[in-house]
């Protein structure tokens, strides 16, 4: 199967104040010390996916620069980073290619660079098309910006194009918010994704939220009934307009949904390289060396566990969530996906998707009884209006997808197994 490509840049000209990314500001003198990192690490792909005890492939049907700002590195680091991803993959020829770019900062050789490389997706992290509001949060753009982006974008031949906005900014209204979703559907991109502000200590505006102060604008952010009221709004007016919602955060025009992403619902394979980047691969490991590995690292006694093959699903492991330890080489620690897991993955995952899930093809990949084991958390969670089952179909209600990670954490057991 396929694999699928994630490049994690993460640099930014200025760090936002709602974002909660492993992004910072940096010297552009550290940009060409990562590019050889990440050079390094893509041509080491092979060994360190059997070093994880992954099935390894060669071949990869989707390739995406997230950040940070992926379109702040120079032109001849972009070239270089997609030569030495053909080097070492084969790509299909109708491979998605996704470079994330800040407004304002595709400048012609970066153009030029992207449309060598074949890139053919571009998601632009718009945000709000209220300058005032982008401004309030640290963005550097402007509405106009953004325009003229697009036109650039669609001259150079890139026209599938992501638009990112937030709901629940500072000093966002309903008439505000209602004149960025009319911007972004006269701009006629394919694919929006809508996002609501997330309130937690690992961004500065989320700290400031939680302890009641005003920097960062925080006492003009719209209350959580406010937000979710804009979300709702965006459901509505987007999938009135053709974009239409396929996940919780993404709306996109028949044929426009993003094939990478979808990799990460839908639990397909995929490789990330650089700085907290993750990787799933279906497992190709010896379950004897598993324990004997674990075991190695016990004071004494037993392994915690016994695993036999048929236990087996993937294996995950992600890279170091900031810029030193990445470029020192810092490892990882492969944590071991049972049957178990991957059951409770594919129900937490899959329910992120509008469609749901198909529980007759659930059961046929994980056996019969798959489903009695959450059976009642199903039927508890459809009597809360949280999930609504049409026969083998089960999917989020509206409520459900304003609650789902209650609904999520249902599906979700403490176990993990790491080796």
């Amino acid at each position: 199967m396929p694999l699928g490509l994630y490049v994690s840049v993460p640099f930014c000209r200025t760090k936002c104040s709602y974002c909660n990314f492993a992004s910072d500001v940096f010297s552009r003198a550290a940009f060409e010390h990562y590019v050889n990192r990440l050079c390094a690490e893509i041509a080491d792909a092979r060994l360190a996916s059997e070093r994880a005890q992954g099935t390894f492939a060669a071949e990869a049907d989707s390739i995406y620069f997230g950040g940070g700002t992926p379109s702040i590195l120079d032109s001849h680091q972009l070239r270089r980073l997609f030569v030495t991803i053909r080097q070492n993959f084969c790509l299909r020829e109708d491979a998605e290619i996704t470079v994330e770019c800040a407004p304002g900062t595709l400048a012609p050789a970066q153009m030029e660079a992207l449309v060598e490389a074949g890139v053919n997706r571009v998601s632009l992290g718009v945000q709000s098309f209220v300058d005032a509001e982008s401004a309030a949060v640290g963005r550097l753009h402007k509405r106009v910006t953004v325009v003229e982006d697009i036109a650039r974008l669609r001259a150079a031949g890139i026209t599938n194009i992501n638009l990112d906005l937030i709901a629940g900014l500072p000093h966002q209204t309903a008439e505000s918010w209602d004149f960025s979703l009319a911007e972004a559907i006269a701009a006629g991109a394919p694919h929006v994704s809508i996002y609501m502000l997330e309130v937690d200590e690992d961004s500065r505006l989320g700290r400031e939220l939680l302890a009641g102060g005003t920097r960062y604008h925080a006492h003009f952010v719209p209350d959580e009934n406010l937000t979710a009221d804009l979300y709702i709004a965006a459901c509505e007016r987007l999938n009135a307009a053709g974009i239409v919602q396929y996940e919780i955060s993404n709306f996109a025009r028949t044929g426009f949904e993003s094939r990478h992403n979808l990799k990460y619902w839908t639990r397909k394979p995929y490789l990330g390289f650089g700085v907290d980047a993750h990787s799933m691969l279906y497992s190709s490991a010896d379950p004897y060396r598993l324990g004997k590995a674990e075991s190695s690292r016990q004071s004494g006694g037993s392994p915690p566990c016994e695993l036999v093959a048929a236990d087996l699903d993937a294996v995950r492991f992600a890279n170091a969530d900031s810029l030193e330890p990445y470029l020192s080489g810092a490892g990882f620690s492969p944590t071991v996906v049972t049957r178990r897991m991957a059951l409770e993955e594919t129900f937490f995952l899959g329910l992120r998707l509008i469609r749901g899930v198909d529980l007759r093809q659930i059961a046929a990949e994980h056996g019969p009884a798959a489903l009695t084991q959450f059976s009642g958390e199903i039927e508890e969670l459809v009597e809360l209006g949280l999930l609504q089952r049409d026969q083998h179909i089960l999917r989020l209600t509206r409520r459900g997808i304003l609650l789902s990670n209650e609904v999520f954490a249902r599906f979700i057991s403490d176990a993990s197994v790491v080796v």
